[in-house]
């Protein structure tokens, strides 16, 4: 699945939160419709089945509630993606990477066969579709959800690979994928954020530590012999580098992953390095793009909303680019494209309760054009107008509102872009202060149920006036695309 990943730690974020954002997106020529819900303990299953690779896995008998972004059309499993459970752990998943033939021959992916002829059937790993259901409600920290992802993956094997974040209020783990039933973690230092495109993404590894004291690296147990073994060590100074024992330097990724990350860092560190021009430190197509960097200053909710939604506005690639050299216009992958299914960005503030502490921010559809939205992550249920997507195209949810915005948008461009700009703005501002309100009347309030009843009261409020931003944009960009029909006139018999 085609994703872009952004983590920031707790002191690199303007108001000492860790943060960590997704946006999910559709496998080329196909959208995703997808939903905003709350699991219930009783509505997890116990003896879990993957749709696409059919294998069983057995689950406790003690899940957790938790927050979840499924898909909203059956067929091809949960895909939950991206939540909060009850413990206040948070989990994303999953940034789809890469690998190499060596990585994928010294440990095969695990892929389902189905039964041909006197053959039976071999389930295959697990993916995607399934990981956030199967570690999520069972989770305490984000040390923990690394390393049941990692016993999982050793004993299940996995048929993609893919990158997973973890996330509390203290740390934030990022764990990847090797092969079928390989895995390395590493926690992300507090002062730094991190950019993941597609990509196989660490650059430095302490082997020692994650197979010693796991400080701040974790892996599979045998990943030494591993890479041993299989002569996976390039370097010449046994400086182990997992891009290039792990990871992928194609043609493919200058078109389709580095830039992103290119954009992102060129962004947060604008004077750090050279990112343009002939003498540039880095570019678009480098290798070699840093993991993590300590931005130039502390990172926002916007910041990650406008680095997750770009189409590399400034620069010479921007698709919808009036102006300047237009030859290389729309030459490289956009982060914010057509068939982003949903963002999340799930912040965990450290001077509030635990039980309003943490906020999910959500966006659904092309990220250029849609709107980052804050709820209360601690909650029995979501709103209507978040929860209630289903295949069929309707103006009653944010999901199909969203989609439609974004393609009249995109359509009548110059003329519908300050509209989107100013929807945009409005959500977001009138969704701080709503925040901001029920927080205080949080910090009044010691029941227990009137605490949760208030959470409740303030997402409602924020969907409700979500709700009548969304259809009140919709009105105006339909507006000017209506009349940029090719069957217009002007002269009129009124």
């Amino acid at each position: 699945m085609p994703c872009t990943t952004i983590l920031v730690g707790k002191n690199a974020t303007y108001d000492g939160s860790t943060m960590i954002a997704r946006n999910d997106d559709s496998p080329s020529g196909s959208f995703t419709p997808k939903k905003f819900v709350v699991v219930q303990p009783d509505e997890q299953p116990i003896h879990y089945q993957s749709v696409i690779s059919h294998v069983k896995v057995d689950l406790p008998e003690n899940p957790m509630r938790y927050t979840a972004v499924p898909n909203a059309v059956e067929g091809e499993g949960i895909w939950a993606a991206s939540g909060v459970n009850a413990a206040n752990v948070a989990m994303t998943a999953t940034e789809t990477i890469t690998s190499n033939p060596r990585v994928l021959g010294a440990d095969p992916l695990v892929v389902y066969q189905p039964a041909a002829g006197t053959k039976e059937e071999v389930p295959g790993g697990l993916g995607e579709e399934d990981f956030v259901c199967l570690v999520l409600p069972y989770i305490h920290s984000a040390r923990e959800g690394v390393q049941r992802l990692g016993s999982l993956l050793e004993q299940y094997g996995t048929y993609e690979m893919n990158g997973i974040a973890f996330q509390d209020s203290e740390e934030i783990w990022w764990l990847e994928t090797i092969g079928g039933h390989h895995w390395m973690a590493r926690r992300v230092p507090d002062d730094v954020y991190v950019v993941m495109p597609n990509q196989l993404g660490l650059d430095q590894f302490d082997l020692a530590d994650a197979l010693s004291e796991q400080k701040e690296y974790m892996c599979s147990s045998d990943m030494k012999e591993f890479i041993e073994t299989n002569h996976l060590d390039v370097s010449f100074d046994g400086n182990r580098n997992p891009r290039d024992m792990f990871g992928s330097h194609d043609d493919a990724d200058h078109v389709y992953n580095t830039p992103r990350a290119w954009f992102m860092l060129r962004y947060l560190n604008p004077h750090t390095k050279v990112w343009d021009g002939p003498n540039a430190d880095y570019t678009p197509c480098s290798d070699d793009l840093p993991w993590c960097m300590v931005p130039e200053k502390k990172v926002t909710v916007e910041d990650i909303k406008y680095m997750l939604s770009s189409h590399y506005q400034g620069t010479p690639y921007d698709p919808y680019a009036s102006y300047g050299d237009k030859s290389m216009k729309g030459a490289y992958r956009s982060i914010g494209i057509n068939r982003n299914d949903f963002l999340a960005l799930i912040q965990m503030r450290p001077d509030h309760k635990k039980d309003n502490g943490t906020i999910e921010w959500l966006a659904f559809a092309s990220n250029a054009f849609n709107v980052l939205v804050p709820f209360y992550a601690d909650v029995e249920e979501t709103p209507e107008y978040l929860a209630n997507t289903t295949g069929d195209v309707s103006t009653d949810n944010f999901y199909w509102s969203s989609r439609l915005i974004a393609a009249m948008t995109d359509a009548s461009y110059q003329q519908s872009l300050f509209h989107a700009e100013r929807y945009q703005e409005h959500v977001m501002s009138s969704g701080y202060e709503l925040i901001h309100r029920y927080d205080h009347l949080l910090e009044a309030e010691g029941d227990e149920k009137k605490r949760k009843a208030l959470k409740h009261e303030a997402n409602q409020k924020i969907a409700e006036m979500l709700k009548r931003e969304t259809l009140e944009t919709l009105d105006k960009v339909l507006y000017e695309l209506s009349n940029r029909m090719k069957n217009s006139y002007s002269r009129s018999d009124a």
